[in-house]
C-alpha cells in the first residue's frame, strides 16, 4: 500500500523489516535510533511496531484547533454587524474563513504530493519569489494599506499577505543553506554572516510595511535552524546579540512603539487605558471574566465592540472569557504537544541522514511554537502587544493556508521517514 493510500485510508503499514536510508542499509534486527508510533526511545530490535502511513494524532490536533478556531471566528464576529463600520451579516467572517478552510485543504493535499526531494531543489527559488513579494507589496498602488500597514495583495476579492509565506520560505531556505555549509559551519564568514545578509534583507522590507512581529519570527525561524544545523556557539550567540541590539534599536528609535512598551508596563493607567494599552486592558478583562470555566460560548461582552480585532490577533482574549481558565489551558496543551511532534518528527529525519528534512521539520515547530508563544503571551498581558495572530485559529485567509501547507510538508517528512523505517526509499 502507498504512502498517499495509507493516507486517505488511515491503513496500518507492515511492521518495520529493515531500514534504508541515505548511507547505506541497516541490518535486520539492527536497532533503529528514532523513535517509532510514539513509544519511548529503544534501541532494542526485539519490540515491534506498527507504523501507520502518517501521524494521525498529528493531524487531529491540527483539526482540533481548525475546526475550534472557526467556532470562535463566528462567535467574536457575531455582532459586527451592530457596528456602522461592517455592512456585512452576522456570519460573513465565518463563512470567509471556512471558505480559506476549504482552500487550505485542498493547497495542504497537493503539497502532500511533492516529495522533499523537490522541496530541496526548490527552497531557493521560492526564497527568492517570496523576496519579490515583499518589494511588490511596498510599491504604492500596488500593496493595499489597512489601518495603516501596507502588508497584503489584492486579488480581486481576496487578500494574500507575502510575510506569511516568506516565514515558510524563510525556513525551506534556511534549511537548505546549512545542508550546503555542513563542511564549512565553524566559519563565521562563509557560513553565519551570508544568512545574516539574507535575514537583514527581509527585515528592511518587513519594517517598510511595517510588520515588525513578522520579522521576529522570520528571525528566529533563520536563528533556529542556524543554531540546530550546528553552527559554533559562539558565533550564535554573536549573531543572536546583534539581533536583540537591533530589536531594542528599532524599539528605541520608534515613538509608538516605545509607548507600547510603556502601556505594556502600565496598562490600566489613565495615560494609556484608552491609548496603547486600550487593546491589553481589556484583553486582560475578558480573561479576568472568564475565571475557571468561562461565561459560556457566546456569553462574551468584550467581543461587543470594546475589544479591537477580537477575531484576529485578541482571538484567545474571547477563548479566555467564554471557555476560562480551562480553555486556554486546552489551547496551550495543544500548541505544546504539536510544536514538541513535529520537533521529534525533525529529530526523526535527522536520524535518518535526511538532515534537510529535519531541519525543515524544526524550523516549521519553531515558528509555529513561537508565534503561538508570542500571541498568547500578549492576551495573557505577559508580553507587549504585538500584531501576530494565533496559528490555526485566529482569522486570517493567507495565514491558514500558509499554515496547512506547513502542516501537509511535516506530515511528507513523517511519512518518507516511515517508509524508510520499514526498509523502502522515501
Amino acid at each position: 500500500m502507498s504512502a498517499w493510500t495509507a493516507w486517505l485510508l488511515g491503513a496500518p503499514a507492515p511492521a518495520r523489516q529493515s531500514v534504508s536510508a541515505r548511507r547505506g542499509k541497516r541490518a535486520e534486527g539492527e536497532a533503529l535510533p528514532v523513535r517509532i508510533s510514539g513509544g519511548p526511545w529503544n534501541r532494542t530490535a526485539s519490540i515491534p511496531a506498527r507504523l501507520l502511513g502518517f501521524d494521525q494524532a498529528l493531524v487531529w490536533a491540527v483539526a482540533a484547533l481548525l475546526v475550534w478556531g472557526l467556532v470562535m471566528v463566528y462567535s467574536a464576529t457575531i455582532a459586527m454587524p451592530d457596528n456602522p463600520q461592517f455592512t456585512h451579516g452576522s456570519t460573513y467572517f465565518m463563512m470567509r474563513h471556512a471558505t480559506w478552510l476549504a482552500l487550505s485543504l485542498v493547497a495542504a493535499l497537493v503539497t502532500f504530493q511533492a516529495p522533499m526531494i523537490w522541496w530541496e531543489r526548490a527552497a531557493p527559488w521560492l526564497f527568492v519569489a517570496s523576496l519579490g513579494l515583499l518589494i511588490v507589496v511596498l510599491i504604492p498602488h500596488v500593496g493595499a494599506v489597512i489601518n495603516g500597514a501596507r502588508r497584503w495583495l489584492t486579488f480581486g476579492p481576496i487578500k494574500f499577505q507575502p510575510s506569511e509565506a516568506v516565514k515558510l520560505t524563510m525556513a525551506l531556505y534556511a534549511a537548505h543553506y546549512m545542508v550546503g555549509k555542513m563542511e564549512v559551519k565553524e566559519r563565521f564568514f562563509r557560513a553565519v554572516l551570508p544568512m545574516a545578509l539574507f535575514v537583514a534583507i527581509v527585515g528592511m522590507l518587513l519594517l517598510g510595511q511595517p510588520d515588525m512581529g513578522a520579522f521576529m519570527v522570520i528571525a528566529v525561524i533563520a536563528m533556529g535552524i542556524l543554531f540546530l544545523g550546528g553552527v559554533n556557539a559562539s558565533m550564535f550567540s554573536l549573531i543572536a546579540a546583534i539581533l536583540v541590539a537591533a530589536f531594542a534599536a528599532m524599539i528605541a528609535a520608534s515613538d509608538w512603539r516605545r509607548e507600547r512598551i510603556f502601556a505594556y508596563l502600565d496598562p490600566w493607567s489613565e495615560q494609556h487605558a484608552l491609548g496603547k494599552g486600550y487593546q491589553l486592558s481589556h484583553a486582560l478583562i475578558a480573561i479576568g471574566r472568564g475565571q475557571i470555566f468561562g461565561q459560556g460560548l457566546g456569553g462574551s461582552v468584550e467581543k461587543l465592540h470594546w475589544l479591537p480585532e477580537v477575531h484576529t490577533d485578541f482571538l484567545l482574549a474571547v477563548i479566555g472569557e467564554e471557555f476560562g481558565l480551562i480553555g486556554v489551558v486546552l489551547v496551550i496543551a495543544l500548541f505544546f504537544w504539536i510544536t514538541r511532534r513535529i520537533m521529534v518528527i525533525g529529530r526523526q529525519a535527522i536520524a535518518l541522514d535526511r538532515v534537510f528534512s529535519g531541519l525543515v521539520a524544526q524550523g516549521i515547530g519553531l515558528w509555529l511554537g513561537f508565534q503561538a508563544f508570542i500571541n498568547i503571551g500578549v492576551n495573557l498581558g505577559a508580553l507587549p502587544t504585538k500584531g501576530l495572530t494565533l496559528p490555526f485559529m485566529s482569522y486570517g485567509g493567507s495565514a491558514i493556508m500558509v499554515n496547512m501547507v506547513a502542516i501537509a510538508i511535516v506530515l511528507r517528512i513523517d511519512v518518507e521517514n516511515r517508509v524508510l523505517m520499514r526498509g523502502g526509499r522515501a
